[in-house]
């Protein structure tokens, strides 16, 4: 029982392991410390910048994600409430209730209250793209101007591309339309779900 005891206090001990020189070396290489770096502080603030500039676009995306979310709960609603709206449309004029009527004139109001709702929401992300590319171009500016050596590139590739609004998009202006034209133009070509 004793040799028990002295046994197990010396398995894995430091003492009694023997280290082959490759491996010894390689827990060497692998210690690194800050006075024998040859690391510059430009280095790192460099390093530090591109840390930074990760973080920024996974908040874009996040911001992106969530009115894409938004844009297709508009979309889904939009869709539901045509489908309603069909239902009515489809029904000739001569056998259509007074009811009838009054849930068509509610559905087509409700259907443009959305489809103005999503066309804020559309201007909101170009607005934001647009910020952000300029903010993409004086962050890059910067960079260059402070770590030309580092060969940062430039995270603007699209500033040469224009970018259109919603307004420009379509052919004609959003006016008080029948039902059918409203089924028929929705939410314009952008709409996800149509």
């Amino acid at each position: 029982m004793e040799k028990e005891k002295t046994s197990s206090k010396r398995y894995g001990s430091l003492e009694c392991t023997t280290w082959k020189d490759d491996a010894a070396k390689a827990v060497e290489e692998d210690i690194v410390s800050m006075a024998d770096s040859t690391i510059t502080i430009d280095d790192i603030e460099g390093e530090l910048f591109k840390i930074e500039r990760i973080r920024e676009v996974l908040v874009r995306r996040e911001s992106e994600l969530r009115y894409m979310m938004d844009d297709i709960q508009l979309c889904k609603e939009i869709t539901r409430l045509k489908k309603e709206l069909q239902k009515i449309v489809s029904i000739p004029d001569k056998d259509k209730s007074k009811e009838d009527k009054q849930k068509e004139e509610e559905l087509l109001q409700q259907i443009h209250k959305l489809v103005e709702t999503r066309d804020f929401l559309v201007d909101d992300v170009e607005f934001e793209r647009l910020r952000e590319r300029e903010e993409d171009k004086e962050m890059a500016d910067f960079l260059q101007s402070k770590f030309p050596k580092s060969g940062l590139k430039k995270t603007n590739p699209e500033s040469g591309k224009k970018m259109t609004s919603r307004a420009q998009q379509t052919s004609t202006p959003f006016v008080a339309k029948t039902g059918l034209t409203l089924l028929k133009e929705c939410c314009g070509f952008t709409c996800s779900i149509m």
